[in-house]
């Protein structure tokens, strides 16, 4: 008897969700957990991909309990937070050791004949008994992308080395990030929140992006690798050229960038810290005019081209210039100066800053959308990037654990009532 995935015709997406979006019409499956997988899927997911995120029966992803949640009206449900902002996606409970649950095995084979992307970063897959190239041969089409710390050995490297677990605070030491955060008089400092989960996401937003297109072009479903370090690694790839060629080692620099100025943080009279930064030498004759300097008394090439010219005798007194002309000024009142002479000043911001400002809210930078888990309304930032035509939105807040999986195996899957009854309690799919 043939299995059910094998005479199973896809189902055109979107079938859940509305259409929406420049992603409209690309399915996607996503068993991974916390933010370096998710993150992009959820964007995928705000520009109209309809997702399906496999979460641990009744338990669910455990970033779902990350403090601090919200509350639900009446105090009786709780969410982080952070999992508020998982919007758009659907929620399907499934059990993915296959050892244990044939039942499992071909459930997810029938999830798999119906998506274009599998996103994963369960990372340990031959524990699990999932085989990626039996994957390909019942959709030969399908773009899989893997997201772990260190990278999978298939794709090269030490298999030992490849089986370490990670975390953001991992991949931000070994990639090489936390070498350069921080005061060279310092410890290294590890970048919050989470810049290498959220990096890693990103990235694997456009690995998504590139597997699919190439499909799109005539090309085949492949298996595309993605470690947390390596993003990091990638982020700093002049450190590398620099290193591997003229044996310069960088590391940390404080609060100044050293090899050019004006780029510089600087606290200003209300307590409040700026930077200002100015590469180039039409930018820099701005900027000095704005300083109420002379260009040609501080030239550029003198104070501000190069590491020499930041540390000559000239560049040191520039920087000393600069560090008491921000000590004598508010920080929006030495913006809105500097803004006039085209040189950017960025005012170090918090959240409540950010909301604070109507430039962000005439962007539509914050929106608000219903959480059916706590039965409320959330307030959260809204799309990045903005599409002129094919905007992003929202359809739904993020729902309870398994909350599609029904429906999702009777309309996508063909299961039948007593087909999903008898696997109920079992651990399957609840």
């Amino acid at each position: 008897m043939a299995a059910r995935w094998e005479t199973m015709e896809k189902i055109p997406a979107p079938y859940f969700i509305p259409k929406f979006g420049p992603l409209n019409g690309m399915r996607i499956l996503m068993s991974g957990s916390i933010v370096a997988g998710p993150f992009g899927a959820q964007l995928m997911a705000d520009f109209g991909a309809e997702v399906i995120h496999l979460e641990i029966p009744v338990l669910g992803d455990s970033y779902r309990t990350q403090k601090p949640a919200l509350s639900s009206l009446d105090g009786t449900k709780q969410m982080a937070a952070a999992w508020c902002q998982k919007r758009n996606e659907l929620s399907f409970g499934l059990n993915l050791n296959f050892n244990k649950s044939p039942e499992s095995k071909e459930i997810f084979f029938s999830l798999i004949k119906q998506v274009d992307v599998w996103l994963e970063n369960v990372v340990w897959l031959d524990k699990l008994g999932i085989d990626c190239k039996e994957l390909l041969k019942i959709n030969p089409k399908l773009v899989i992308v893997h997201v772990s710390g260190f990278g999978r050995p298939q794709f090269g490297g030490n298999p030992e080395y490849c089986d370490r677990a990670s975390y953001d605070p991992i991949g931000q030491c070994e990639g090489g990030l936390a070498n350069m955060v921080g005061f060279p008089d310092g410890p290294p400092v590890y970048g919050q929140p989470f810049p290498n989960d959220y990096l890693t996401g990103v990235m694997n937003f456009g690995a998504m992006l590139a597997g699919y297109i190439n499909v799109l072009h005539g090309g085949m479903g492949q298996e595309i690798d993605l470690a947390q370090v390596e993003a990091q690694a990638r982020l700093l790839d002049d450190h590398h050229v620099c290193f591997i060629n003229l044996g310069v080692e960088k590391s940390r620099v404080g609060n100044r960038v050293p090899i050019f100025q004006p780029a510089s943080m600087h606290q200003c009279k209300d307590g409040r810290w700026a930077f200002i930064g100015a590469f180039g030498k039409a930018a820099y004759d701005r900027c000095i005019l704005g300083l109420g300097l002379d260009p040609e008394e501080y030239r550029w090439e003198e104070c501000g081209n190069s590491k020499e010219a930041v540390d000559s005798e000239m560049g040191v007194a520039l920087y000393n210039h600069i560090d008491n002309w921000f000590s004598e000024r508010t920080a929006q009142e030495a913006q809105d100066h500097m803004d006039k002479y085209k040189t950017p000043v960025g005012i170090v911001k918090t959240p409540k800053d950010m909301y604070s400002d109507p430039h962000h809210h005439s962007r539509g930078n914050f929106i608000k959308y219903h959480v059916p888990a706590i039965e409320r309304e959330v307030e959260a930032f809204g799309f990045v990037p903005k599409f002129m035509d094919t905007p992003g939105q929202v359809w739904r807040g993020q729902v309870e654990v398994g909350y599609d999986t029904e429906r999702i195996m009777k309309e996508l899957l063909d299961y039948t009532e007593d087909e999903i009854t008898t696997m109920r309690g079992r651990g399957i799919i609840d």
